[in-house]
């Protein structure tokens, strides 16, 4: 008798619809890690980052978030090496509108020439007719926001683009943005131990915005203790009770966390299936965030 078949990993967080055409699993990948140190150039093990993207897809993760800045490029060369051509269904996002130097410099150019030159690289090396969802990295304070906007939905209109979204911006941004064109998603830095950006998160699912935390798993962070407790109790690690969280802290979050490691792509992911009680929800949401000072 054959085996029913069983439900992917992923499919376990639940789904959200973005931009009303495109549904993908609400746990998602960041794909930052799999380049080298400084998010600089390539991955000291290739195949180990190439087998890493691979088995994001065998656990059913259907949207992957890069940025053409995240080596710069060799992420995006990386996810078109590993997966290419695209399974059904998979969402690739990616971003432009930062410059690099060397490892860990970063320097911004929104210019609507720069996104122009960069979507065309973004479809080059993703080896795309059309991105899925590109958003804006980060606003550039030397550059007209609107501007940046503007070239945004040319391209969108030309056909290189589906959906646009934003990310590092303020609900300024997002409101400017949203008298332009629609905005499907938002991406700003988001965990239990930095909710900032908690009143955007709030704003985003009353517009139905999805809303993707970079920095998921406040690297860096001491963990807290009743986040620490409930791991213990439930044997599970802090990382996957953080994801837990988020994913019920609003139905329109779309986690991605990022790592070039296949075990702990794994512990993430697992992260679906893992509910938190109502008692463990309200213990949680009773404890102050740690302040992002306490790097």
């Amino acid at each position: 008798m054959p085996k029913t078949p069983q439900p992917s990993v992923a499919a376990q967080a639940g789904s959200i619809t973005l931009g009303g055409d495109m549904t993908v699993h609400r746990l998602g990948y960041g794909a930052m890690r799999i380049t080298g140190k400084g998010i600089w150039g390539p991955p000291d093990d290739r195949a180990a980052a190439l087998a890493t993207l691979r088995h994001v897809v065998e656990l059913g993760v259907s949207f992957i978030d890069t940025a053409d800045s995240y080596g710069p490029d060799v992420s995006e060369e990386l996810i078109a090496d590993a997966l290419h051509p695209y399974p059904a269904g998979l969402v690739i996002a990616t971003k432009g509108g930062w410059l690099r130097a060397g490892p860990g410099q970063w320097t911004h150019n929104a210019s609507p020439r720069h996104l122009e030159e960069a979507v065309a690289g973004s479809l080059r090396r993703l080896r795309l007719e059309r991105i899925d969802l590109y958003q804006l990295h980060i606003p550039d304070p030397a550059v007209s926001f609107d501007a940046s906007m503007e070239m945004l939905i040319r391209l969108q209109e030309q056909g290189k683009i589906r959906h646009i979204g934003l990310s590092n911006v303020t609900l300024e941004h997002v409101e400017r943005a949203r008298k332009m064109v629609p905005i499907v998603s938002v991406q700003n830095r988001y965990s239990f131990s930095d909710r900032e950006w908690d009143y955007l998160v709030d704003y985003c699912e009353s517009n139905a915005i999805a809303f993707l935390p970079w920095g998921p798993l406040a690297q860096n962070r001491k963990a807290n203790n009743v986040i620490e407790a409930i791991a213990a109790a439930r044997n599970v690690s802090t990382a996957v009770v953080s994801l837990a969280w988020l994913l019920r802290r609003s139905p329109v979050m779309l986690p991605i966390p990022g790592t070039s490691s296949i075990t702990h792509l794994d512990e993430n992911v697992s992260a679906a299936a893992f509910h938190l009680t109502d008692d463990e929800f309200q213990r949680l949401a009773t404890v102050l965030p740690v302040p992002f000072s306490l790097r």
